[in-house]
């Protein structure tokens, strides 16, 4: 685990640390998006990452259900939806829990978001929610306002109900189960591409943008946030090592051309 108390520019990251990447891990939300859709530059990056050979798995608070025409139409390896309990890889769906476990799950947190909205009046259940499988969602910026004190008091009552909860850009998500965003790629990257991530970690970069991506800034050598994490500055216990010019999905294409220009040009054959 690092332990990074200050962001150095993107400019900054040594070319033998990019020159190492082989795979890309990134957020969805203010991270590849802005305002809610891929801009040119970021989809124009994930093309470009899969040309040069470069794995890319996006990791989410998102649920299932919205992640999956971007699993089919972008090229990603993968989603890992809801903070790491459902992946999509292309059509197919992959879940971390059991059957059982999952619907017990979900009575479960049934109870804790009828008592979220009865004892925080304001509190509204994020609109993309009947995507969700195995966590609850509350909106706090996508489409509808929560100050900070509402904030903390529907953290509080996951908690206290002994759910992990998260603050995304968007949503404040909360889910039963030990798994987070790291665990997520832990278990895709094993699943899918037959690596130890912990054993191959310096092959790895993070991109992410808000509170809900320290776990990933924390254990990654190499992690970026886009540029406007500055907004929730204050609030990282953990800060990602390096910082872009750019915010959002204009910030991701930074990093991707940062790594690209790394790599030594191919030698062409006769």
């Amino acid at each position: 685990m690092t332990d990074n108390h200050q962001m150095f520019d993107l400019s900054q990251w040594p070319i033998d640390d990019k020159c190492r990447i082989t795979g890309v891990f990134t957020d969805i939300d203010d991270t590849l998006t802005t305002d809610g859709v891929i801009p040119e530059q970021a989809l124009s990056a994930l093309h470009k990452l899969q040309q040069a050979g470069i794995s890319v798995i996006a990791i989410t608070g998102r649920p299932a259900g919205w992640s999956v025409p971007f699993a089919r139409d972008w090229p990603l390896d993968a989603i890992v939806a809801e903070n790491g309990a459902v992946a999509l890889v292309g059509e197919r769906k992959y879940y971390l829990q059991d059957a059982l476990t999952r619907a017990n799950n979900q009575l479960r947190m049934s109870k804790v978001l009828a008592t979220i909205l009865q004892v925080v009046p304001n509190a509204r259940v994020s609109q993309d929610s009947a995507g969700r499988e195995t966590d609850i969602a509350i909106d706090h910026s996508e489409h509808h306002f929560l100050d900070a004190q509402d904030i903390a008091q529907v953290v509080h009552i996951m908690q206290e109900n002994g759910m992990a909860a998260t603050v995304s850009s968007i949503h404040i998500n909360g889910w039963y189960g030990e798994h987070n965003k790291l665990e997520g790629a832990r278990w895709i990257t094993n699943k899918l591409l037959g690596r130890d991530l912990d054993a191959d970690l310096n092959a790895w970069v993070y991109i992410g943008d808000s509170t809900n991506d320290q776990v990933m800034f924390a254990h990654f050598d190499n992690s970026v946030g886009v540029a406007n994490i500055k907004v929730f500055e204050k609030e990282l216990q953990h800060l990602p090592r390096y910082i872009t010019p750019s915010e959002r999905g204009e910030g991701f294409a930074e990093v991707v051309d940062a790594l690209l220009l790394a790599r030594p040009i191919p030698v062409p054959t006769e």
